[in-house]
């Protein structure tokens, strides 16, 4: 017969941990039922974020210029490089030959010397170095044997020069690509918070922009400032013709300008090359610490980093292309971190 044990009850601790588990799991789950929901950021945090993506996008443009002006450069010089290594190589066969010609005609009349016969078949700076051959070789052929060891020596720090060029050009490229991603990166996390808002939010936000830039492309009061002369005058009415355009980064115009291309563009419709980025303008003529002392069509540097740059309006105020999203516009000189001007 089964025998009928009562069954073992849980003993007072384990009820007390068992009850306790159950009241905490209990009062969290309350607490994440009352929990408040994440704030989501109004329209003026995210515009203060948004603004603050777009400066550091400003930042890598500067740098991304740079690269492209940088690669620009190496293109040319490797290009002038190569054709000179192809004229160079020309020059030599043609001396070559003539080392040959006079040596056929040495064995013609049955007067060619061991000298020469070493040369054409073997590297002439071996030969030049054996003084012992010096005696048997006429100034002549001294002459042309020396113009032959000096092209080879030109041709090879040419050919070098171009390999190094070449390489510099494969990181420039890479270093390119990089600006690249890091700029479109920083756009698209300011497009992601702007998708964020309602589309009341964001047609808000346009209309406000709308507003700012139509006032900062108006005619503003430049007070009793003297009017800009010379090329930095010349400078200073290109720029105007082309208040409104939209900034686009990397753009150096007709059509559109980030910042440096509005200013290099401006003063080569004045006939002056000046380098493309801003940080490379900053030291592209004298520079003036005082805001008192500019004058109209002087750059202007702004940021600690000297990522951006305008032309100077007169009044305290500046001619520029501020950022994505707005237009080439007037803006207040206070409005942006002063470092100093420079006069072209």
């Amino acid at each position: 017969m089964a025998s009928h044990r009562r069954p073992k009850q849980p003993s007072r601790a384990r009820v007390t941990v068992l009850t306790t588990a159950a009241a905490a799991a209990v009062v969290l789950s309350a607490n994440a039922a009352n929990a408040a929901p994440s704030e989501k950021p109004n329209k003026d945090e995210v515009k203060t974020k948004v603004d603050k993506l777009y400066e550091e996008a400003e930042q890598a443009t500067e740098k991304l210029d740079g690269a492209k002006e940088k690669q620009q450069k190496l293109q040319k010089q490797i290009s002038a490089l190569q054709d000179n290594v192809a004229r160079g190589q020309e020059e030599l066969n043609e001396l070559r030959d003539g080392l040959g010609s006079m040596a056929s005609a040495q064995y013609r009349t049955g007067g060619i010397d061991p000298s020469v016969a070493l040369f054409l078949s073997s590297d002439p700076d071996d030969f030049l170095d054996k003084a012992s051959a010096m005696d048997q070789l006429s100034a002549q052929q001294i002459e042309s044997l020396k113009k032959v060891q000096e092209k080879q020596r030109s041709l090879a720090q040419q050919r070098a020069e171009a390999s190094a060029k070449l390489k510099d050009l494969a990181d420039t490229r890479a270093e390119l690509a990089k600006k690249k991603k890091e700029v479109q990166a920083k756009l698209g996390s300011a497009q992601k918070l702007l998708n964020s808002l309602t589309a009341q939010e964001r047609a808000k936000l346009a209309s406000e922009e709308q507003e700012r830039a139509t006032r900062a492309s108006e005619r503003v009061d430049l007070g009793d400032t003297p009017p800009a002369s010379g090329r930095a005058g010349a400078a200073f009415a290109a720029a105007k013709t082309k208040l409104g355009t939209p900034y686009v980064y990397g753009a150096t115009g007709p059509s559109s300008f980030d910042c440096s291309g509005l200013t290099s563009w401006a003063y080569a419709q004045a006939g002056v090359t000046i380098p493309r980025t801003s940080q490379a303008q900053a030291n592209a003529g004298t520079r003036i610490y005082s805001q008192s002392d500019l004058q109209v069509g002087d750059l202007v540097i702004f940021y600690g980093d000297q990522h951006h740059v305008g032309l100077y309006a007169g009044n305290g105020q500046v001619l520029h292309a501020p950022r994505t999203g707005t237009v080439v516009r007037y803006e207040s000189i206070g409005n942006m971190p002063f470092q100093f001007g420079v006069r072209i």
